[in-house]
């Protein structure tokens, strides 16, 4: 079973970076000018007050993950309607084909902390002993993008619609969520929202190792029972409805 899914995932990786002059690099790019862009207009356009220096630094721990969030959601919309012939024909265990997304992306994740820790030399971000809960953010968010992806991937076979909503969702939620600013500088009114999000307390855990003061346990303790939570719920509705998604395809 995990030869497979590794299998799946390099097959994956080959296909997407083999006709690519640039290879894997492309996946670095888009998060790398975004920060760039938000960096430019948060210090260089407008006086900003959200975040802490170096900001560059502050925009990758949690822009780099979110790419991953963003691509693992997005691509297992269609787990299952890109590969039909294979679902169809291979015997594997189902859940596979949204798990071979959740690492692909994830590799692509890993490949791109040499961009962060680049950016942290070249701005002289000061590295504390919170940088160790680093593997503990990574296995939260594999966790979390492998809930939703249960979760969604059987659901849009039978509601088409749902794919293009993810979109509209991903778009919202990404200002939604702690990555040009942290979660303690969310107004009171809004720290709701940061509580509600399980991406508020794992992108502190990433944070951790250059900006200490946004740890904060309590949100990081709510975060991981939301993604367990996910999680568990992605299981059941997986399990319930793969045996529909098949007869659908």
């Amino acid at each position: 079973m995990w030869s497979s899914l590794w299998l799946l995932t390099r097959r994956d990786l080959k296909v997407r970076y083999s006709t690519s002059l640039l290879g894997y690099l492309w996946s670095i790019l888009d998060p790398l000018l975004m920060s760039l862009i938000y960096w430019f207009i948060f210090t260089q356009v407008f006086e900003r007050s959200v975040g802490e220096e170096p900001y560059i630094v502050f925009l990758l721990t949690a822009m780099l993950p979110w790419v991953w969030v963003n691509g693992a959601v997005s691509d297992s919309t269609r787990a299952f309607l890109r590969d039909v012939k294979l679902v169809r024909s291979v015997s594997l265990p189902h859940w596979i084909w949204v798990g071979r997304i959740i690492c692909t992306k994830g590799i692509e994740f890993l490949l791109s902390i040499p961009v962060l820790a680049g950016f942290a030399i070249f701005s002289g971000a000061a590295v504390g002993w919170g940088i160790l809960l680093f593997p503990v953010a990574v296995i939260l968010l594999a966790m979390l993008t492998l809930g939703v992806g249960l979760l969604i991937a059987p659901l849009v076979v039978f509601f088409r619609d749902l794919e293009r909503a993810m979109k509209l969702v991903l778009r919202v939620l990404f200002y939604a969520s702690p990555v040009i600013y942290g979660a303690s500088d969310l107004p009171a009114f809004a720290q709701p929202l940061a509580w509600l999000n399980p991406l508020s307390g794992i992108f502190a855990l990433f944070r951790a190792g250059f900006f200490p003061d946004q740890l904060d346990w309590a949100l990081v303790a709510t975060s991981a029972g939301i993604t367990v939570a996910l999680l568990v719920i992605g299981i059941v509705v997986f399990r319930r409805t793969i045996g529909g998604v098949l007869k659908e395809l």
